[in-house]
């Protein structure tokens, strides 16, 4: 993601917006949908201007799976219809949003209205007289009178205002500083992992770095090897330019490959391509050319080709098994041995324009499957951090959330749950952060460890600074 956000989300906002709880997944696959008492399917939210601008989000209050194959949404002209696609169902407790702007756009006085298929029998609607801000939604879901709250299509309203989960101060010092030399990376600098003494840092514009210490508590380029100005990416068989957003490595470390999350080939950038990239990084070669991709866009919500995948991270299985932890495709607690090789662990990936974490086992074979799904409450996810010593994931959303991160853990039902929630570091400006990292355990010194961000618009030409989160 560049520095104009906000006029490209607009430009790419042009599928549904699709999530649904981790929780739901098994209700799904299990209820049959049906006939609906029809006012059990409610308008929940509304957007109507912002990064997913003209989203419509319907909510099943009711007990049975619905299905709403060929229901119809409307604005306030009867002219214009968004006719939901054959095949769509919604599970009782279940959220789903549409991106409607190809059919219409919601104004500053306006209605988004639900009718039955055919589009003459209105089921339910909401009529506002200026924009969303950001949202209109019920409070509480399904029942509740329309309020202005934080964005979460896909998942519960925030009823309070921040996504159910009020902010609290950043879990460490207030102070943050550079952590690189001046124009040293420019623009798009996007996802972190710290290994030991190596700082691993993807870029949008399709690139790989591999950074050292510069002996003053911040990074630079390591000049051995090729990667002095970075490594170009490629798919595997040399081609094309992953737009890379988020890196990480398993258990095995870099020797047993690299892992990029990109959201689209920088040649085609009007498609989105959610893929997963194994690279070998052992080479002294200019470019890497990926060993391996998951493409896992089919089995995912469409989003806009620049809403896609933002951030990756690794979870070994032990901490997984340990913790409880559920397999949304099975509904039975997660089970390693029920897949082929798969490096040990399950990859989350942090989908920028649903504000969802999704959890893949990536077998080796290039198979996968999805087990997870979780609602950040977010309106993105730009990164996604496991910090092993306290068994959490973090979620970090950028200036479209105010910098605000989110820690989430598994919880008594299996399924990972959102925590807590921490406002930046007071003496950060509000950034466009789309990288997070954290040091291990061994470099905690009086209570407190270093924390790394990357600013995607290099902010006074500094694409990294660094602060302190507690240990």
């Amino acid at each position: 993601m560049t520095l104009s956000r906000a006029r490209r989300r607009r430009r790419d906002v042009t599928l549904a917006l699709t999530a649904v709880p981790a929780l739901l997944l098994g209700a799904l696959a299990a209820a049959p949908a049906q006939a609906a008492p029809a006012d059990d399917i409610r308008v929940n939210e509304v957007v109507t201007t912002g990064s997913v601008e003209d989203s419509v989000e319907l909510y099943n209050k009711g007990a049975s799976t619905v299905d709403l194959s060929g229901w119809v949404l409307k604005d306030d002209d009867n002219g214009s219809a968004y006719t939901i696609a054959v095949g769509t169902t919604l599970a009782p407790g279940a959220f789903r949003a549409f991106d409607v702007h190809a059919a219409f756009g919601l104004g500053s006085s306006d209605k988004a209205r639900l009718y039955l298929p055919g589009g003459t029998t209105l089921v339910d609607g909401h009529s506002w007289s200026s924009h969303s801000a950001p949202s209109w939604s019920r409070c509480p879901d399904g029942t509740g009178a329309f309020k202005a709250a934080a964005v979460t299509l896909g998942a519960a309203n925030s009823c309070g205002g921040t996504g159910g989960t009020s902010p609290a101060a950043w879990p460490g010092g207030s102070s943050v500083a550079t952590a690189d030399a001046a124009n040293v990376f420019g623009g798009d600098l996007s996802g972190l992992h710290q290994e030991g003494n190596v700082l691993w840092a993807a870029q949008n514009s399709g690139k790989l770095w591999r950074l050292v210490r510069d002996g003053s508590g911040g990074w630079k380029p390591d000049t051995a090897n090729g990667w002095t100005s970075g490594k170009t990416l490629r798919f595997p068989g040399g081609s094309g330019a992953p737009d890379g957003e988020g890196v990480t490595v398993t258990g095995a470390g870099a020797a047993g490959g690299v892992f990029v999350a990109s959201e689209r080939n920088g040649d085609a950038s009007g498609t989105s391509r959610l893929s997963v990239l194994r690279y070998d990084v052992a080479g002294t070669g200019s470019a890497l050319t990926a060993v391996r991709e998951w493409n896992l866009t089919a089995s995912l919500p469409a989003t806009g080709s620049n809403l896609g995948f933002e951030g990756i991270t690794w979870v070994p299985d032990t901490a997984l098994t340990g913790a409880g932890f559920k397999d949304a495709s099975t509904g039975a607690p997660y089970d390693p041995a029920g897949y082929g090789p798969h490096g040990g662990g399950v990859f989350f990936v942090g989908v920028e324009g649903t504000g969802a974490v999704h959890g893949y086992v990536l077998q080796d074979s290039g198979s996968f499957t999805r087990v997870a799904t979780v609602s950040t409450g977010m309106a993105g996810v730009m990164e996604v951090q496991w910090e092993p010593q306290a068994s959490r994931l973090w979620a970090v959303c950028d200036n479209t959330c105010g910098g605000q991160h989110r820690t989430l853990k598994v919880d008594a039902t299996g399924a990972f749950a959102v925590v807590a929630a921490y406002s930046r570091p007071t003496g950060m400006p509000d950034l466009n952060n789309e990288g997070f990292a954290l040091a291990g355990a061994d470099e905690c010194v009086a209570g407190t460890r270093p924390a790394y961000w990357s600013d995607d618009s290099a902010t006074g030409g500094h694409a990294l600074r660094r602060g302190t989160v507690t240990c």
